[in-house]
């Protein structure tokens, strides 16, 4: 199974391509690793090493209007394939725009980070979505 960690060229052009006004919500889904791979060989489990990315990371998405406006934590796959597609953390970040969730990504103080984030997760899906208003039923 193909591991996905961070974006590649082409994802991170099919995300610029997709210009429209307004903000921008990522669905996140995470896979942690039991132990972190850290270059250095320093000790730390996958949750320790992705909440050190979030707790350093975090000034720098809020600063640029970022927010998370969902979060949980999976438990059950009721529809989906029985495994390959457990998640540890789930969430939904809001952007105010495309180009303030590039700015972050761009930011030199948030790509000092990184490294926590890459050595932390072993699997991972960042989907793109345009918010729309919640429907009254199942149907958008």
């Amino acid at each position: 199974m193909a591991e996905h960690v961070n974006p590649t060229r082409e994802s991170f052009a099919r995300f610029r391509e997709t210009r429209r006004a307004g903000p921008v919500h990522m669905l996140n889904l995470i896979r942690l690793k039991p132990q972190a791979d850290y270059e250095d060989g320093r000790p730390a489990t996958g949750a320790e090493a992705y909440s050190t990315y979030g707790r350093e990371s975090g000034p720098i998405f809020r600063a640029l209007g970022g927010r998370i406006i969902w979060s949980g934590r999976p438990e059950v796959m009721v529809i989906g394939p029985d495994s390959g597609e457990d998640w540890d953390i789930a969430f939904i970040a809001e952007y105010p725009s495309e180009d303030a969730f590039v700015a972050m990504i761009r930011d030199p103080d948030y790509q000092k980070v990184t490294y926590h984030r890459t050595a932390a997760i072993a699997d991972s899906r960042l989907i793109r979505m345009e918010p729309l208003p919640a429907p009254e039923g199942f149907s958008a």
